[in-house]
């Protein structure tokens, strides 16, 4: 943990900043990469990526945190992936089919396959880990994603077939990540609790150590059932939080891929990146995370409504994306990214309302102000939009201190209600119900639902979204429960960040997927 930050970014720093802002967008403006880097081929060598957090479980099944999913793209396979374009292709599971009344899906999956540790993936493996996500007395963070499962059965060696309660549209894409990644059952149930100090999965890279607060290490899985995958011999991940450091070592050559890039070194990065020579390039696709401020609703201040809604109107989001983040996001207004399938394009930003913010002061019963604790996690750009908020809701006499903490210890402290306002988002995922219904609904709490807010009508229209299989239809009650939040506000919304990796002249084969996600079966690097 460290100190306080003392410092503050003032209104006119902000307008201040206005032309360097300026500068940035533009220098986004038209950038065209390939989706994917280089070709590959050559077997063997080290890839080091940096993680800007340290993973701290590597069990899929109970994990929460981002830096944890790059490392298990890489450790496990999933039952289905998403490709370059979002859509769903096979893994795990060859093919699959869906019954007409969307209650029934059955997987035929791949033959040959076996885990890390040499016993087989079959349809039981499957069912295994279904049954440990959904099991009650384990800890699991996937329960609310697989919740519509009923029963999921072997009908053959392979052949699974997963019953649902009713309809959900989200499954498919729900198995694209964690809940569809699976593990040893034979590591498991030996390993129980600790099975994340000894991960075993069907990935492309085998697991060798990790020391906390440092790295982890891969090898390659030479028994992969893609022939001729993976072409590295082994994968290190670095945890290093300072935002310079990550960049300084891929410039030195001490890394080949950086998976957060810090959004006020965009605009250099990706002049320098063009530069003939370089040794480097910046990678970009459009927004997809979602990032914002927890309102602690369970306790003061931000139990009472209307000073939830002050802190809200005291932001101006537009500033914090085309200033503070140099136009490397789009300002938010709900949990759906613009050009996602639940964005409505009609929706506007709420503009910043001094006048507004004062008024629900005296609404809620603090006409001159409130105190209060801001808590962000490490990095440049994390603390710098914890400072413009921090300056932004000063000026209507909500007078603020920054708490910094290890992304972990944050996301501890937000899972504990011990906490008023926190800064935290969302890595964004293809379907809209995962990136709103764990954060708003009673079954998200506490590995998701931050805030503790719980409301029936947002509820109902959630669990109708989910029935639904038509988008607009579905797109229909995103756009009431946006509504609802808007007003309610048990979560204020900043900004959507654009997606970018910085990656060594090196690399070859690696595919950007919107998601984020380092995939590295294909990747080789050059001599």
């Amino acid at each position: 943990m460290r100190p306080p930050t003392r410092g503050r970014i003032t209104r006119r720093d902000v307008l201040r900043y206005g032309a360097a802002g300026a500068l940035g967008a533009g220098a986004l403006a038209g950038l065209e990469l390939p989706r994917a880097f280089g070709q590959a081929g050559r077997r063997g060598g080290t890839l080091r990526a940096a993680l800007d957090t340290d993973p701290r479980n590597l069990d899929p099944h109970r994990s929460t945190l981002v830096p944890e999913r790059q490392v298990f793209q890489n450790l496990y396979d999933k039952l289905v992936d998403t490709d370059e374009n979002l859509k769903i292709v096979p893994m795990l599971a060859a093919s699959w089919t869906i019954s007409p009344d969307g209650t029934t899906y059955t997987f035929k999956l791949q033959p040959n396959v076996t885990f890390h540790d040499g016993t087989p993936f079959d349809a039981a493996a499957v069912v295994y880990n279904f049954d440990r996500m959904r099991d009650p007395k384990f800890p699991s963070a996937r329960r609310s994603e697989i919740g519509p499962i009923t029963s999921v059965i072997a009908a053959d060696p392979s052949t699974v077939v997963v019953k649902l309660a009713q309809p959900y549209s989200p499954l498919l894409y729900v198995l694209t990540d964690r809940a569809g990644m699976m593990v040893s059952p034979t590591a498991a149930q030996k390993a129980g609790l600790d099975f994340a100090l000894h991960p075993v999965g069907t990935g492309p890279f085998a697991f060798v150590e990790q020391v906390p607060q440092d790295h982890v290490i891969l090898q390659r899985n030479p028994a992969y059932w893609t022939r001729g995958l993976p072409y590295l011999d082994r994968v290190i991940f670095r945890y290093l939080s300072d935002d310079g450091a990550r960049v300084a070592n891929l410039r030195s050559g001490d890394l080949e891929m950086v998976a957060v890039v810090p959004a006020p070194q965009i605009p250099q990065l990706t002049a320098e990146g063009r530069q003939p020579g370089s040794r480097f390039r910046l990678l970009e696709h459009g927004a997809f995370p979602w990032t914002g401020f927890w309102l602690n609703t369970t306790k003061p201040p931000f139990d009472n409504k209307a000073l939830r809604q002050a802190f809200s109107a005291a932001i101006d989001r537009t500033a914090i994306a085309k200033v503070v983040l140099q136009g490397a996001a789009y300002p938010a207004y709900s949990f759906f990214p613009n050009g996602t399938p639940a964005y409505d394009p009609t929706w506007k930003i709420p503009p910043r309302d001094v006048a507004l913010a004062r008024e629900k002061l005296r609404t809620g019963g603090r006409a001159t102000g409130f105190s209060c604790t801001l808590l962000t996690y490490e990095g440049q750009s994390n603390v710098s939009v914890a400072q413009a908020v921090q300056s932004m809701i000063g000026e209507v006499g909500i007078q603020s201190q920054i708490q910094i903490l290890e992304a972990g210890a944050l996301i501890d402290t937000l899972s504990r209600f011990e906490y008023q306002a926190g800064f935290a988002g969302w890595s964004g995922r293809p379907d809209p119900d995962f990136n709103v219904y764990p954060f708003m609904t009673k079954s998200g709490i506490p590995n998701f639902n931050f805030s503790g807010y719980v409301n029936s009508q947002v509820q109902d229209l959630l669990d109708a979204a989910r029935v639904l299989q038509d988008m607009n239809q579905r797109a229909r009650a995103y756009r009431e429960v946006t509504k609802i939040l808007a007003d309610d506000m048990p979560y204020a919304w900043l900004s959507f960040t654009k997606e970018y990796k910085l990656v060594s002249d090196k690399v070859r084969g690696f595919i950007h997927v919107p998601d984020g996600m380092l995939r590295l079966r294909t990747v080789s690097l050059t001599s």
